[in-house]
């Protein structure tokens, strides 16, 4: 590839022959390279690199650069993932990395990949021995990433399940663990995120991200998570009952707190009679007596522990009554013994 010349010979042809690195002129008695119609004094004709002289006049060269064999392979030839030689010829890529066409074998039985293969984990795989590989791992949650089982330190992102140590903190840059925290398409670490000062829901304990919230109970909640203690079924707006710190629906609410009527023995949910420890509906509060219904403005009075009218009270005899009148000193029951409690 090289050839040396005579350095008068080459002056009669061209009185302004220059190197063409440094450009200078040639001296006498001085020998001249010649490379594909370059020339160069002979401590200029060397390596880009290393800047040793080429061995056997042999280079290569790149971007009008010229390197000897060792430093043009470490720059620019690629590198085989097998057997971690330089590839000289035909070259496999796969899985991000090159290959020679011999080292591109099964990860596990070693067989030649000729005909097709399957990635899993960053290793190529024969169909039969993907087979295998997977049934070991049937029952393991495998990262998003790298294709492995994730045992500790799992988080997801956007859905998938990864290996925590793939990522990094969007404000610190410090490894992530578990408790990272995703916010608007962001990972983030604890600490960072607690400086974003974002509502947590109290149902799923996540982030409330460009989303509606419901406060209540003190707390904030995702719409969906916020539902009756005991149904479970989310209010989405409706009206909802607050009872030792837990909120329920209003069927649940009256049928685990409510009253039930002394007479039909159902749940109140309307306005509330109470008198002597028992309640009453609205359309069943009526005189014992004559069964004539009775509100809150109604003369009533306590005739063994059940309610009579004022006209039925006076019909009963002078002794009776006196000892009705006696026994709980005066006409009108006191709020202590009868109450009414109006529907919200």
């Amino acid at each position: 590839m090289n050839t040396l010349s005579d350095l008068a010979n080459a002056l009669k042809e061209d009185p302004l022959l220059r190197c063409n690195l440094c450009h200078k002129s040639f001296s006498c008695n001085q020998q001249i390279i010649n490379a594909k119609g370059e020339t160069f004094h002979s401590h200029c004709f060397v390596c880009s690199q290393c800047f040793q002289p080429f061995e056997d006049g042999i280079y290569y060269e790149f971007e009008n650069r010229k390197y000897c064999e060792n430093d043009f392979q470490l720059l620019f030839a690629p590198f085989c993932r097998g057997c971690k030689m330089f590839i000289k010829g035909r070259v496999i890529k796969a899985i991000n990395f090159n290959w020679h066409p011999e080292c591109f074998r099964c990860h596990s039985c070693n067989v030649l990949l000729d005909s097709g293969f399957i990635k899993n984990a960053l290793r190529p795989f024969c169909k039969e021995c993907n087979m295998r590989e997977k049934s070991k791992y049937q029952n393991q949650i495998m990262c998003h990433e790298c294709s492995t089982p994730v045992e500790n330190d799992m988080i997801r992102f956007k859905g998938e399940p990864y290996h925590s140590y793939h990522f990094n903190c969007k404000l610190c840059e410090q490894e992530l663990n578990s408790n990272a925290r995703e916010i608007r398409g962001e990972l983030y670490c604890l600490k960072c995120h607690d400086k974003l000062d974002i509502p947590i829901c109290s149902g799923c304990h996540t982030p409330i991200d460009q989303e509606r919230i419901v406060y209540a109970l003190g707390k904030t909640w995702h719409v969906e998570h916020f539902a009756c203690a005991k149904c479970e079924i989310p209010f989405n707006g409706s009206k909802h009952f607050e009872k030792r710190g837990l909120a329920y629906c209003e069927a649940h609410y009256n049928q685990l707190f409510g009253n039930l009527c002394f007479v039909c023995n159902s749940t109140i949910t309307g306005d509330v009679f109470s008198f002597v420890n028992k309640s009453w509906c609205v359309e069943h509060f009526s005189c014992y007596l004559c069964d004539e219904l009775m509100n809150q403005k109604t003369k009533f009075y306590d005739f063994d522990s059940k309610p009579v009218c004022k006209h039925c009270f006076e019909k009963l005899p002078s002794k009776i009554r006196s000892t009705i009148l006696k026994a709980n000193d005066t006409k009108e029951h006191s709020k202590s013994i009868f109450s009414w409690i109006k529907d919200k």
